[in-house]
């Protein structure tokens, strides 16, 4: 039996909150409604929640801080930020602190309809593509696309979101490769009119702080161009 994913939905905003719950339940979704951090953690614990969709602006706490908090706890959670900040530098943070996309005030119900669509989209169907290897092996790393993790070479995994994950996926796949900031923005979905080119750029300091790439040695930066991973890759299973 198909089960429609479940979204809670995190806004201080009463009109806001229905607006919203009652366009995702039409679309097809199964919606939880929450007012405050207090009212998350409840609907958190007690559903088996697919995504959040979560305002920055909450009576009782920092939607930054509660996206930090989850992701500390190992949350794999997707979240959503909706924000009315418009400085750059406020979607860096929600990006660096693990949200997987942020969408700006006022908006159509339907971008952000299409925007959940898309995070989910990138969480499950990487495990469907027929000819992906089973994994990539590179400098003691795993990169395994069916489920969706990087393995170290302690066995230890990282913890990266569905954002970076596929980012990461895109530049292994095509190692020795330069692609552009639009290639890598089509495979995270956020090649869409609210994307900034400097999102790229935060996922990969994110990426390479966990690889411990320090030295920029696995992802060079092409200036003008793009990025290329250099590491010697090895593909094993599936499309050998």
């Amino acid at each position: 039996m198909h089960i429609e994913p479940h979204i809670l939905i995190v806004d201080d905003d009463l009109q806001i909150r229905k607006l919203l719950g009652r366009y995702l339940a039409e679309q097809g979704f199964r919606v939880t409604l929450a007012s405050d951090k207090r009212t998350l953690e409840a609907a958190l614990e007690s559903n088996d929640i697919k995504l959040v969709v979560l305002d920055v602006m909450l009576p009782d706490g920092s939607g930054l801080e509660i996206c930090r908090d989850m992701r500390t706890q190992n949350s794999l959670i997707p979240i959503i930020l909706l924000t009315a900040l418009k400085e750059d530098v406020d979607r860096i943070i929600g990006l660096e602190i693990g949200a997987d996309d942020y969408l700006g005030k006022p908006f159509n119900p339907r971008e952000l309809a299409a925007r959940i669509r898309a995070v989910l989209r990138r969480q499950n169907d990487a495990g469907q593509i027929a000819h992906s290897p089973q994994e990539y092996r590179f400098e003691g790393f795993r990169l395994q696309p069916g489920l969706r993790r990087v393995v170290n070479s302690s066995g230890g995994q990282l913890d990266l979101t569905s954002a970076e994950f596929d980012l990461l996926h895109a530049l292994v796949a095509r190692s020795g490769r330069m692609l552009s900031r639009e290639y890598l923005l089509d495979a995270t979905s956020r090649g869409d009119g609210d994307v900034f080119d400097r999102s790229v750029d935060v996922l990969l300091s994110r990426i390479r702080r966990k690889l411990g790439d320090i030295e920029f040695q696995l992802i060079k930066t092409v200036r003008n161009g793009g990025y290329v991973f250099t590491a010697n890759v090895e593909k094993v299973g599936a499309g050998e």
